[in-house]
């Protein structure tokens, strides 16, 4: 998902956000005009899982200023899906963790880094299907002065460090940080840069750019960005979490692409989603799913899977389900179209009504399970069976407020007394973006 940054319209005040949960509560941060207080609870993390370019954007392009700070880049590429068919999907050699791409991307590294006063690169060919790090996992650490520095090693590589601040309107800063280094004979090299930002509306962004390249022309590109800013519609506090992920094979007609995007508001709203894509020479594969709750009980799933070959096969597989206080409905399809044409599908649904009775410790209710193929097969029957759905993330609200303190510990520049944020109300509410993963 891309996001732009803004200096977000529809700010009146900065804003001042309190959670109130049913257990334990505690004060996470009372500064800058946010006070959030979440309960104390065991967390889970999500388990989720970008394009390649050798160059990573300009300073400027990642740093804007005021208004036209920068807005999320969308890359179309070619986004990464690895779908579970039955083993028919291959897997992408030059992307495991243990495979000789790996192996050499880090022995460049162990080379090329410099070993006193030089830039210590973290930077690697991202994982598939990894989703979105948490702070700590990045390890965002940003100097607090300007630094413009550069250096050559023993071995002929070169290193370069800088950073700074941009500052613009409406109480904009953004402080980054850029490193990269490069090999003796340029045909490898790496690039990574981090940046936080905010301004007087409450807006703060914290993000991450990386990119690399070897000699054998294995190139990766990744991206973390991770915002808080107040929703100009609901007036409530809102998180949102993105990741980019992508690696092209410099020896195969190969390449993946990932686009992970999370979105968590005050009061239990959550949506959740990615588009992946993937390529080994003659078969690509997509994925594309999502998750949606609107914090009083609805909850909406989906998944879609489908990969092809050049030779004309189809399979592919896909289903619902959208659930409300135990009534709700199940809704799905696998499909196969040969080379010649020929399609084969089955459909199937299921219908729960939630008029539920205990019968031995069990919860069950009527379902209504139906279906049908291509091959004449079908089935319609009512059955008594418990229904199983959740109606709650299970890593929401106050787990990514829990994860994001060095997002909410951002420093935004004091505000002169008397000055308030630009307001720009729109006279609608801006029509929804498919994200840039999306095919």
């Amino acid at each position: 998902m891309t996001t732009g940054m803004a200096a977000a319209r529809g700010f009146t005040t900065p804003f001042s956000v309190r959670l109130l949960r049913r257990a334990d509560v505690a004060l996470l941060s009372g500064k800058n005009g946010v006070v959030l207080e979440v309960r104390r609870k065991k967390r889970r993390l999500l388990a989720a899982g970008d394009l390649v370019k050798c160059c990573c954007s300009e300073i400027r392009g990642v740093c804007g200023s005021g208004k036209n700070a920068q807005k999320g880049e969308e890359r179309l590429f070619e986004h990464n899906k690895r779908p579970t068919y039955r083993g028919r999907v291959p897997v992408m050699p030059f992307a495991s963790p243990h495979s000789r791409f790996v192996s050499k991307q880090e022995k460049f590294f162990s080379r090329c880094t410099p070993r006193s006063s030089g830039p210590q690169s973290r930077d690697s060919p991202p994982k598939r299907d990894t989703g979105i790090a948490n702070e700590k996992d990045w390890g965002i650490s940003l100097l607090n002065e300007n630094v413009n520095e550069s250096g050559t090693n023993e071995d002929g590589s070169t290193w370069y460090r800088e950073s700074g601040e941009d500052l613009g309107e409406n109480g904009y800063r953004c402080r980054w940080t850029r490193m990269g280094g490069q090999s003796s004979d340029g045909t490898s090299e790496w690039k990574e840069t981090w940046w936080e930002k905010s301004d007087w509306t409450g807006y703060k962004e914290l993000g991450v750019e990386k990119s690399g390249r070897n000699a054998e022309g294995d190139s990766w590109w990744e991206t973390w960005r991770e915002v808080l800013h107040q929703d100009e519609w609901s007036n409530l506090a809102r998180i949102e979490r993105s990741a980019q992920k992508q690696a092209k094979s410099g020896t195969e007609n190969a390449g993946w692409y990932e686009n992970w995007w999370e979105k968590y508001d005050a009061k239990g709203w959550t949506e959740k989603g990615a588009h992946k894509y993937g390529r080994l020479n003659e078969q690509s594969w997509w994925e594309k799913w999502g998750e949606h709750y609107d914090g009083r009980g609805s909850v909406l799933k989906w998944t879609d899977k489908w990969a092809e070959t050049e030779l004309g096969t189809k399979w592919g597989d896909k289903w619902e389900e959208k659930f409300f206080a135990g009534i709700g409905s199940r809704q799905g399809e696998t499909w196969h179209v040969s080379p010649s044409g020929e399609r084969w599908s089955r459909t199937w649904g299921e219908e729960h009504f939630g008029n539920g009775y205990v019968m031995q410790d069990k919860h069950l209710c009527k379902v209504h399970k139906y279906g049908k193929s291509t091959t004449g097969e079908s089935w319609d029957i009512v059955v008594d069976e418990e229904t199983y759905y959740e109606a709650e993330p299970h890593y929401g609200w106050a787990d990514v407020v829990g994860d994001s303190t060095q997002l909410l510990s951002i420093e935004p520049r004091e505000r002169p007394p008397g000055v308030f944020p630009n307001l720009d109300f729109g006279s609608s509410p801006p029509p929804p973006r498919e994200p840039s993963g999306s095919s």
